[in-house]
């Protein structure tokens, strides 16, 4: 196994991170300093910051649920300056673990975003074969008829991109120009809502996702950073595994 490989599957974090250990002289296999080509195989010992560590004594992920604002970008670096959630006060704190985002909401949107300390676990979270629902609420200029809503319930191609069924709900009677809906997703294409709602005539002018799988914004404040209980997160990975995760 690649080194790399095994340190991020022993909870180590990305493999980015792994790579940065190995060349501070951070990592070693039995007894030797490591490089980014040792191989780990059976029965090695491997030690990070003198601490043995081993894929079979993985701690539990941390899972953390963000409530991002409107115009921040959910990236750890913008070339531009321009705000990312990394910014938020909310997770400046120094006590936290490196975080990762799963998934992304745009600049514009706004809602629950899950940050894993586990890249598996983050990729099995935004895997199409896993088929976590992301439910959001949406407000629309316009407004769709009920043909239209049973079309996105059976998947439509719109622009030449094929997208899952879509369960859509409007939420209130229409007021004015605007229409609020809720609509239920199991994958996450780039600027997927709004996309669909464009092929229909509508235009997209608040997002707001609610849940994520088991997770749920609830009363989480804005900006505000809340750790999922450690129970919840083990049986969620354990849900992962059920479903062929490699976590």
């Amino acid at each position: 196994m690649r080194l790399n490989v095994f340190l991020q599957r022993s909870g180590i974090g990305s493999r980015r991170e792994a790579e940065r250990l190995v060349a501070e002289g951070l990592v070693t296999v039995n007894g030797e300093l490591a490089t980014v080509t040792t191989p780990v195989n059976e029965g090695d010992k491997v030690t990070v910051k003198g601490k043995t560590v081993a894929v079979e004594t993985k701690p539990i992920p941390k899972l953390y649920l963000l409530h991002k604002p409107v115009d921040y970008l959910v990236t750890n670096f913008d070339k531009e300056g321009r705000p990312t959630v990394f910014d938020l006060p909310s997770l400046k704190n120094s006590s936290l673990p490196r975080l990762m985002t799963v998934g992304r909401l745009d600049v514009n949107s706004e809602g629950l975003l899950v940050l894993s300390t586990d890249g598996p676990v983050a990729q099995a979270m935004m895997s199409p074969d896993t088929g976590l629902e992301r439910v959001y609420r949406i407000r629309v200029r316009g407004s769709l008829t009920p043909k239209e809503i049973g079309r996105l319930a059976k998947g439509v191609t719109a622009g030449g991109i094929k997208y899952k069924p879509a369960i859509v709900r409007q939420d209130r009677a229409s007021t004015g120009a605007n229409t609020w809906y809720t609509i239920t997703l199991t994958e996450g294409k780039n600027r997927e809502i709004r996309k669909l709602m464009e092929y229909f005539g509508c235009v997209v002018n608040r997002l707001i996702r609610v849940s994520y799988g088991p997770f749920e914004l609830g009363e989480i404040p804005l900006g505000s950073l809340r750790e999922v209980p450690a129970r919840k997160v083990g049986n969620f990975v354990e849900f992962l595994r059920s479903k062929g995760a490699k976590v």
